[in-house]
């Protein structure tokens, strides 16, 4: 085989080329401190590099998620605290307001500081993040949820909005002003006792309650009755209908309650024969409603009377229903801020395994690539070595 001089110097300027490429590549894999710095390194690594990068990116995301979803329920829980504060001055007031000794004077005055706190509730119903949206809108975030007109009216929607925290895990940043503040269940949540407007009598309904509402076949069934008085001492219970399905015996002078098919109602006073009081399932109120119903209530004149003390009553329970939909809702916010704690550490601990798993498969082994670093010089010297000598021979030198 024939080897040229030509041949012999492109081939050492093909090695010499080789020799630098190597020490380029080394060169940027130090300063880089990435064994792939594309895809051509090492085309497996770099696609299972590209994958963790891309979790790893997700998991950021997560995190910033979790940060921005506790903001906003960590205000909401601030906001629920502080309606609670109102509720719970409300609760009190309320409690002097039944006591006997209240005149119309002092109901007014009473009446006068609900109406101030009646406002705070719909400053607090309306309360916006820090982003300027409103928090208990639902969806409608740039809408205000609570509108005062001839009453409360709500405007938002029943919407939550949800924010990815991890994967798979969806969290409500959230609850709708209609689940908080609108749909809340009057009397003792499963029904509902109203004295009848034409009552003569002094006897007010008090407690109530269900012995068991899942068991039978005396369980509540949800049906609609009244309990009249045919005497001060006597009182029968009719369905809705008037069918009489019970009757018994009462004593003015202690109270008593009346049972029937598992709902209990206590009774103290002395009601005129013909007195009624009428049971039914428990629908729905706004909190605004129970609010404006108090402050009439308080506000009328010549109060006091039984009419008076049934009516505080009626709203006593459905305000302390408002405030257990409140103290729920809060429960709920501090599961979901719980859940969100837990989900961070998490994303904490699967960012450091993805960061330790992407530095094994791209991170360069400083002792190896300074040690390929020398070994790659020393081939470079020797191929320039060797094109320097092979470049300046000449065929006629071996002619003599």
């Amino acid at each position: 085989m024939r080897v040229s001089t030509s041949w012999m110097q492109q081939q050492s300027v093909g090695s010499m080329m080789d020799r630098q490429s190597d020490l380029s590549d080394l060169n940027i894999q130090l300063s880089t401190g990435k064994r792939i710095n594309q895809p051509s390194d090492d085309p497996v690594g770099a696609a299972r590099a590209l994958d963790l990068t891309h979790v790893t990116a997700d998991t950021a995301q997560y995190q910033r998620n979790i940060t921005s979803a506790n903001a906003r329920l960590g205000l909401e829980d601030q906001t629920l605290s502080n309606v609670t504060n109102v509720l719970g001055r409300v609760r009190t007031l309320l409690l002097q307001a039944a006591n006997g000794t209240q005149t119309d004077e002092t109901r007014g005055d009473i009446a006068a500081e609900m109406v101030q706190l009646r406002q705070q509730l719909l400053g607090q119903a309306n309360s916006k993040d820090g982003q300027g949206e409103y928090i208990f809108a639902g969806n409608r975030t740039g809408t205000e949820p609570f509108a005062s007109q001839n009453g409360v009216t709500y405007v938002g929607d029943d919407g939550q909005r949800m924010v990815a925290a991890g994967p798979g895990l969806q969290v409500a940043t959230g609850d709708p002003g209609s689940a908080v503040f609108a749909n809340i269940p009057t009397g003792n949540g499963t029904f509902a006792i109203s004295a009848a407007a034409a009552n003569s009598g002094s006897a007010v309904a008090g407690a109530s309650s269900v012995s068991d509402p899942h068991a039978n076949p005396s369980a509540w069934d949800g049906g609609s009755y009244s309990i009249v008085f045919t005497a001060a001492d006597a009182y029968e219970v009719r369905d809705g209908g008037g069918a009489v399905l019970d009757s018994g015996s009462y004593d003015p002078a202690v109270g008593g309650s009346v049972s029937f098919r598992g709902a209990q109602v206590a009774f103290s006073g002395t009601p005129a024969a013909g007195d009624s009081f009428a049971l039914g399932a428990s629908s729905t109120q706004d909190v605004f409603t129970t609010l404006d119903k108090i402050i009439g209530t308080l506000q009328q004149p010549n109060g006091g009377g039984a009419d008076t003390q049934n009516d505080i009553n009626t709203q006593f329970a459905n305000l302390d229903q408002a405030i257990n939909t409140i103290t729920r809702t809060r429960g709920a916010v501090g599961a979901r801020m719980n859940a969100l704690d837990q989900q961070s550490g998490l994303n904490d601990d699967l960012t450091l395994q993805y960061k330790s798993a992407l530095s094994d498969v791209q991170s360069v082994n400083y002792y190896d690539a300074i040690s390929q670093l020398g070994a790659q010089t020393t081939a470079l010297q020797a191929a320039q070595q060797t094109y320097t000598k092979i470049q300046g021979s000449k065929l006629f030198d071996y002619l003599r």
